[in-house]
């Protein structure tokens, strides 16, 4: 098991359930008036977008690199009756890559500190080559630590801005559409009840 594997791995064997279940509320405000067709969600964790995806009608490819969590949103899939409108697919996405061509490709929140440097960049430009005709790229990464986090032991980590993720993707821009290019505060809650605020970017873009 690699160092990629054994990471996720374990972050989800430790816990019976990492997240809420319930679909990032970005990717929800941003694809919700979108006509469904298919779609590709890349690091899909335990499966509460590829699901939220499922049950508005998209027929979702589901990928993340935790045998783990693919289990449970597969199983959680089929508890909500969609389990038919959704593929799982592991892979570690610096390495393999989905095939296919989708309406939508979705990268929430794809984050690693054990990924090797531009991995990152690697995996969002496969993502936009992945985008149908008329398709959408949503990117939705954090802006930085939560305001609780001061003492984060990875707290010189670098988050990319949207300007610096759109230059790295290099896109021929008289084939693509900025549609979205904003930072969003919220106000959060961390595991241990702390409270504070954090920042996240969206980009959305739509190919011609």
């Amino acid at each position: 098991m690699d160092t990629t594997e054994q990471h996720w791995e374990t972050f989800y064997r430790d816990r019976d359930q990492v997240w809420t279940g319930k679909a990032n509320e970005l990717l929800v405000r941003e694809v919700g008036h979108l006509t469904p067709g298919t779609a590709l969600d890349l690091g899909c964790g335990e499966g509460g977008d590829a699901v939220w995806l499922a049950e508005q009608g998209w027929q979702v490819t589901a990928v993340d690199v935790s045998t783990t969590a693919l289990a449970r949103g597969a199983a959680r899939a089929t508890e909500l009756g969609v389990a038919a409108r959704i593929d799982w697919q592991r892979h570690d996405l610096g390495r393999t890559f989905p095939t296919g061509v989708f309406d939508l490709v979705s990268a929430q929140f794809l984050h690693s500190l054990v990924a090797p440097e531009g991995e990152r960049e690697s995996i969002l430009a496969r993502a936009a080559e992945a985008v149908a005709p008329g398709g959408v790229l949503l990117v939705v990464s954090h802006a930085g630590w939560a305001t609780w986090q001061h003492d984060h032991p990875h707290a010189d980590h670098h988050f990319p801005t949207n300007a610096e993720v759109l230059a790295s993707l290099d896109l021929d821009l008289r084939k693509w559409v900025v549609e979205v290019d904003e930072t969003v505060e919220r106000e959060m809650h961390g595991p241990n009840g702390e409270h504070g605020t954090r920042g996240d970017h969206v980009l959305r873009l739509r190919r011609s």
